[in-house]
């Protein structure tokens, strides 16, 4: 089983575990549309989207398994460097980088490394895409313009 499946085996099982099943349909929704973002931008620029996709279904698994978005990503990114320590599944390095990413995905208004900097642009594309009869956030609006311009939108 290669990596990514792995990874997606163990945060399926952990959503399973919401009773709510709107709020489990949702979380599924925006953990895998923000993986599939992830990897498309990590291809374009050139950076691994196995790493991207595994950050990206990471990304907001704290704030799914607590139900509370209170420096969610900050403590988002201690979980999944639990998770990835535990299922073995990447080096020091990959976990590192993953964790980055995770840590500063909320930071939309602040440029990071380039990893950290897909996860963010694959999180707004998933906000800004995934029910277009919501209004763009204040804070999201210049890189989701940046993000059109860069892929031809």
């Amino acid at each position: 089983m290669s990596r990514l499946k792995e990874l997606r085996k163990y945060v399926d099982a952990e959503l399973d575990k919401m009773e709510d099943a709107d709020k489990r349909t949702s979380a599924i929704a925006h953990l895998y549309g923000v993986s599939l973002a992830a990897t498309m931008i990590a291809r374009k620029r050139g950076l691994d989207p196995e790493i991207a996709s595994m950050a990206a279904m990471l990304h907001d698994l704290y704030a799914y398994k607590t139900g509370s978005y209170d420096d969610h990503a900050h403590k988002g990114a201690e979980l999944a460097r639990e998770i990835l320590d535990e299922l073995k599944l990447t080096d020091e390095a990959e976990t590192d980088t993953i964790c980055s990413a995770i840590y500063h995905h909320d930071d939309k208004l602040l440029t990071d490394a380039a990893m950290d900097e897909v996860l963010k642009d694959a999180d707004v594309i998933h906000h800004c895409m995934n029910d277009l009869s919501k209004a763009i956030k204040d804070k999201e609006q210049a890189r989701f313009d940046k993000l059109c311009e860069e892929f031809g939108m």
